[in-house]
């Protein structure tokens, strides 16, 4: 383990360096497009929620989510959309100070290069370099879908900063199985024959139905919008082919899990966790059955397990119940770090 952790070390410190000069060549690349920006501002101007541009740290300019005033919960999206796609949960989500940053490329936060051999690591770099931005030296870490990959590697990196920890269907754990959309964009031709087709509501319906949301998302005809709107977006175009081809394997069509081995999240990894960590899972999730996601929250030694009657999305459906159940967690948590600590 120790020489895993040598390894892992080294790609930070190698991400890190690489990092800066990287956010200052996103100021010289192509902008996102018009669409997006357009579609914050008539999304935000009837929410609840304000969005604001910041420094992250390194040159690079990160869009934040931003609602609400109490303990800090900074939420990670998942792949091929932004931000915007919490915002019915965002809506609902009182008594705690809300934070969604757009990841690297999408929405409206600048590009990094995130190569693939330290892909991760120079992930955990940036969220550490936008949390520093945010001053927020401890939080609770709430991460969706490729987002979950994120935070959780986030929190192995840094546990002295997470609070609590949030995974909402998370894929490439253990026993997990890569959706057939992210298959077919993994594999070599016919991923390229796809990405020739620019997504149409229709579409992004079809896609939603294998990832058991189609007629929820279809009552969010705003959230479709963001999703064509990502998908024609040059820029995060190329964030998502980056995490595709970091999670799927090339031959996913051929292979058990679908995922790439050195993406794979281990047992051993899981154990690691030592903040409060909920994994809440969709009856209809995609990546796999309940039983799945109730052995992963038990390699997890503070692991909690919620089950909701919803897909991949679970706000989608049951904003108002995914909201609660965030809240009363990084609540609770929070009141029995003060117990512990008198």
């Amino acid at each position: 383990m120790n020489g895993q952790l040598d390894v892992e070390k080294r790609g930070r410190r190698a991400a890190e360096e690489a990092l800066p000069s990287r956010q200052r060549q996103a100021r010289t690349r192509q902008a996102h497009s018009v669409d997006v920006r357009h579609w914050y501002e008539r999304a935000l101007a009837e929410a609840s929620v304000q969005g604001r541009t910041i420094e992250g740290g390194a040159g690079g300019q990160v869009h934040v989510l931003e609602k609400g005033a109490g303990p800090p919960v900074v939420l990670i999206h998942g792949s091929g959309v932004a931000a915007g796609f919490f915002l019915p949960l965002l809506n609902e989500l009182h008594g705690v100070r809300a934070l969604a940053p757009d990841r690297p490329g999408s929405g409206l936060s600048d590009p990094i290069d995130l190569p693939r051999d330290r892909y991760h690591a120079t992930a955990v770099v940036w969220l550490d370099r936008l949390l520093d931005a945010l001053e927020l030296n401890t939080t609770a870490l709430l991460g969706h879908s490729a987002g979950g990959v994120w935070a959780l590697r986030y929190a192995l990196a840094h546990p002295e900063r997470v609070e609590q920890l949030v995974l909402i269907g998370p894929p490439a754990l253990p026993k997990t199985r890569c959706p057939l959309p992210y298959r077919l964009m993994a594999t070599p031709g016919v991923g390229a024959l796809l990405s020739r087709v620019p997504p149409s509501p229709k579409s992004v319906l079809r896609f939603a139905g294998f990832m058991g949301e189609r007629a929820t998302l279809a009552e969010h005809p705003d959230l479709v919008d963001l999703f064509v709107v990502a998908g024609r977006d040059p820029l995060a175009v190329t964030a998502l082919r980056a995490e595709v081809r970091e999670l799927v394997s090339p031959f996913a069509l051929l292979s058990p899990s679908g995922w790439r081995r050195h993406s794979r999240v281990r047992p051993d990894e899981l154990r690691r966790l030592a903040m409060p960590t909920l994994l809440i899972w969709g009856e209809r999730e995609p990546l796999g059955s309940v039983s799945v996601a109730r052995a992963v929250s038990e390699l997890i030694p503070r692991g909690r397990l919620q089950v909701l009657p919803t897909g991949h999305g679970p706000w989608l459906g049951q904003p108002s119940q995914t909201a609660a159940t965030v809240v009363d967690f990084v609540r609770r948590g929070r009141s029995e770090g003060c117990e512990q600590t008198r």
